[in-house]
Parts: structure tokens; sequence; C-alpha cells
């Protein structure tokens, strides 16, 4: 399963999002604004696999050195490979 997060880590979407995917044992990715998850300790408590669309890291000027390491940035391509992928897929939280 699949999470779509666009919303920051401040809000309650965002929050939801994270907390839906940890329960549900999904992998999330980060899109827009949900792209601020990548920094780190954002998903302290977040056990599953985590992506970033590179393009919106990029926009928000996140630099790598602020960053989860084990994010994984990927490209619209990849965000489409990883939807098919997936059994379902859940968002925009």
């Amino acid at each position: 399963m699949l999470v779509i997060i666009r919303s920051a880590p401040n809000t309650t979407e965002g929050k939801r999002g994270v907390t839906l995917a940890e329960r549900m044992g999904a992998d999330i990715v980060l899109l827009q604004n949900g792209a601020y998850f990548a920094q780190k300790d954002n998903l302290e408590n977040f056990s599953g696999s985590a992506f970033v669309l590179a393009d919106d890291k990029k926009l928000r000027g996140l630099a790598a050195g602020d960053l989860e390491e084990r994010v994984k940035n990927i490209d619209y391509g990849g965000l489409i490979d990883l939807m098919a992928r997936s059994d379902k897929v859940l968002g925009m939280f």
C-alpha cells in the first residue's frame, strides 16, 4: 500500500497521513509541501519506506544535509512506477 502526502508536517492532514501509513504498514510518497517531512526528525516514528518527489524538494530549497538519509528521491516516472506496483494507493493527505 502507498499513501501520498502533500500536506506539511505541521498540519493535521499531514500528520494523519503519516499515522495512517504507519498503522497500515504502508509506504509514503511526499509531494508538494509534504516534502518537508523528508527533513530530519519529521519521520522519527515512521518505520516504512519513504519517497520524496525530487522536484518538490528542490522547489522548497531543501538541502541534502537537512534530510533523512532513508528518504529516497524519485521523479514523476518513479512515482508512476510506485503507484502501478502498489495494490492500493491512498491520498492525498
